[in-house]
Parts: C-alpha cells; sequence; structure tokens
C-alpha cells in the first residue's frame, strides 16, 4: 500500500491512501526522514520512503506552483 503524509498531528502522521481515505500512522513507526509530502510504501510492518515518487510528486507541484505565478 502506498500513502502519502499530510501532516503531523501529535504522535501521529495522516496520511491520505490510495483510495483517498485517510489513516494515523504513529510516528515511531516511521523512518526518521519522513516528512510532510512524503510517500510511504507500507508491506506489513515494514514502511519505507518512496524517494523516486516523492521527488516526483515534489516536481510536479513545483511546476504547477510556478505556473500559477507566470
Amino acid at each position: 500500500m502506498r500513502v502519502i503524509i499530510d501532516r503531523f498531528e501529535g504522535a501521529f502522521a495522516v496520511c491520505e491512501d490510495e483510495n483517498r481515505k485517510m489513516i494515523n500512522i504513529e510516528k515511531a513507526k516511521l523512518p526518521k526522514q519522513t516528512k510532510e509530502g512524503s510517500v510511504l510504501i507500507i508491506q506489513g510492518d515494514k514502511i519505507e520512503i518512496d524517494h523516486n515518487e516523492t521527488e516526483k510528486r515534489k516536481d510536479r507541484i513545483k511546476k504547477m506552483m510556478d505556473s500559477l505565478w507566470e
């Protein structure tokens, strides 16, 4: 399963899954470099950052923002 971190609230990361459903994941279970906007791959008890997909999303959002200000 893939999720995107929307925000942090207290001891949890509020994430959106592929079906646009919001789920909470304990911060303690996340990799240390995790931040808002990170794409995570969850396989059983293992959670890792999908660095490639995170960068693609970041670039896509930057291009959209740049086009708004042109």
